[in-house]
């Protein structure tokens, strides 16, 4: 990060961290991105919304204003397209609650391995940080 005093363009500083691979930083711009994503998760946290969802995902989905990209990836169940969208994993925890999977599940797949892959490696001690730094190499 530069020097304190030197003024620095928040949003170009920001956008140095997206050549990390599998890498998604939420920034404000993301944020606004996924606005009405993030909403329709969190609208899953009553019982009667998620019943509704259930019966009929896209006629729940056409409620929001989402774009297509968003419902589509939503409908696929495809986190790391939701990231894409603007989605924080924290409101779309709401959605695979809803599908009944765990945290650990969905990591796995935002990762390509299963659940149960996903668990031994971090029982391992995680992913190796080789080849998931800054293609840069700045950071």
């Amino acid at each position: 990060m530069p020097d304190k005093k030197e003024r620095i363009d928040i949003h170009k500083y920001l956008a140095e961290f997206e050549d990390i691979p599998g890498t998604r930083v939420f920034t404000a711009q993301r944020a606004r991105k996924g606005y009405h994503l993030n909403q329709f998760a969190m609208s899953l946290m009553k019982d009667e919304n998620r019943q509704r969802f259930l019966a009929d995902e896209k006629a729940y989905l056409d409620e929001w204003d989402l774009t297509d990209a968003a419902k589509k990836a939503v409908l696929a169940r495809d986190y790391n397209g939701m990231i894409d969208e603007g989605g924080n994993i924290y409101f779309l925890s709401k959605l695979f609650s809803t599908d009944r999977k765990s945290f650990q599940f969905a990591a796995g797949s935002m990762t390509g391995m299963t659940q149960e892959e996903y668990a031994e490696m971090m029982l391992k001690g995680g992913r190796s940080p080789e080849g998931q730094r800054s293609i840069k190499g700045k950071y």
